[in-house]
């Protein structure tokens, strides 16, 4: 789907053959198109200029890396610290898939990489890696500086509008429309979610219409829906839950179980925790409807204990006092505890204590993608090469989130789009070179 037109020199002069041989041709080194320009778009830009090719980089915003820099306002987490086969574990259904990406360029080659602009790193309590500032702005600046000075191509304000008839692409652009001819493309435009950072999904009908068998687009790291009263929702909205233990019931019927923190919201929960439990709980409400998620919101103690401590004779004090004395449950988890049970059954301590240790959220939907902290969904992984070319258009790469994986928060997101963009430049160098377009 890109053209190759490279004309050399030309054999015939004037209609007459010259006296000498003709020279070889003068070859200029092959032209790439990189359309996006988040950590997958830029990754691969790098490796394909070191590479001596002509490297063009396409964003619709004013600036790169806008997503990066959101996702580093609180302290950029750029990877973490679990053993590889734990770490590939992470990426679910897709891990294996991903695992032959980061076999390439791992959790510890992109600290080495953020060390060469001079990032140093660290690993935190939890085993997630951060710069030793936190910030994610000076080490962009530095890369998008040094990717400049090594040659890279900027064109911001430049949104792909896919191809036109002479197969080359088209870009609305601050002065209108423009076609641009490449000798292949990287497409790293990102998945679905944070639209207002440039991942609105647009991509989506430019590549089914052309044969690509892409994934819809869903809500990953996400927040869930649940139908609390508006005491809740007005009271205890933005109050946090930690620690709790999460336990929710697989695609197999087993329960799992995972500690962790999380928020109760206006319109229902979220969090780490929940992100973790995401793609889970999603796909779970998409098979039967609705879910439920148990929390254990008194991890520390015993059930039997409970049951015995909260059976203590209370007096004269109300029930709330009596839960915040014996069993140190007040404000938001005292609150959560009247959303299920009613008043009669509060009066049975076995059952109260059956329920703190296990209390049933009715979750109903997914929030909105546009709030999700990232997507799952996108091209998907059975039509791409090795080298991620889409199968459909020859010439034409994807790496990133477009492409049909999702992890949990934690810097998996970021360490597999740094290793995508970095597979999608070995496949364009790969496909290039068997043309005779490149060398080694």
């Amino acid at each position: 789907m890109v053209t190759m037109d490279r004309p050399g020199k030309p054999a015939w002069h004037n209609g007459a053959m010259s006296a000498a041989p003709p020279s070889p041709p003068t070859r200029s080194p092959a032209r790439v198109a990189i359309v996006g320009g988040g950590p997958a778009g830029l990754f691969a830009a790098e490796r394909l200029r070191a590479a001596g090719l002509e490297v063009d980089l396409y964003d619709a915003k004013g600036s790169v890396g806008r997503k990066f820099l959101i996702a580093g306002k609180g302290g950029l987490n750029l990877t973490h610290s679990d053993p590889f086969p734990l770490f590939v574990f992470r990426y679910g259904a897709r891990h294996a898939e991903v695992a032959d990406w980061l076999r390439g360029f791992d959790a510890d080659a992109l600290r080495g990489w953020a060390l060469g602009l001079g990032v140093d790193t660290f690993v935190g309590s939890s085993g997630r890696v951060f710069p030793r500032d936190l910030k994610a702005a000076p080490l962009l600046r530095g890369w998008v500086r040094r990717l400049r000075d090594q040659g890279v191509r900027f064109h911001m304000q430049h949104r792909w509008l896919g191809w036109n008839d002479d197969k080359r692409l088209r870009f609305g652009g601050p002065a209108g429309e423009v076609s641009v001819n490449a000798d292949a493309v990287v497409l790293a435009l990102g998945g679905g979610s944070w639209p207002e950072l440039g991942s609105d999904g647009g991509w989506v009908p430019l590549l089914t219409g052309r044969g690509v068998d892409v994934a819809p687009l869903q809500p990953a790291n996400c927040g869930f829906d649940i139908d609390w009263s508006e005491h809740l929702s007005s009271r205890f909205a933005g109050s946090p839950l930690k620690p709790v233990v999460a336990h929710w019931q697989g695609a197999d019927g087993q329960w799992q179980s995972l500690q962790g923190e999380c928020v109760v919201t206006a319109t229902g929960i979220e969090g780490s925790l929940i992100y973790a439990l995401s793609a889970a709980l999603r796909d779970a409400i998409a098979r039967d409807g609705e879910t439920t998620l148990c929390l254990d919101l008194v991890p520390g103690r015993d059930e039997a204990r409970l049951r015995r401590d909260l059976g203590k004779p209370r007096g004269a004090r109300s029930l709330s006092d009596h839960l915040r004395r014996e069993a140190g449950v007040s404000g938001v988890r005292a609150a959560l505890l009247y959303e299920v049970m009613t008043r009669e059954a509060m009066q049975d301590p076995a059952a109260l204590a059956s329920t703190l240790k296990r209390l049933p959220l009715k979750l109903l939907r997914a929030r909105p993608i546009d709030e999700a902290i990232s997507s799952a969904g996108g091209i998907r992984l059975e039509a791409l090469d090795a080298g991620l070319m889409i199968n459909a258009l020859p010439g034409v790469f994807a790496a990133g989130e477009m492409l049909d994986w999702e992890a949990p928060t934690g810097g998996y997101l970021l360490t597999a789009c740094f290793a995508s963009g970095g597979r999608a430049a070995e496949g364009v160098l790969a496909w290039l070179k068997e043309r005779g377009i490149a060398s080694d």
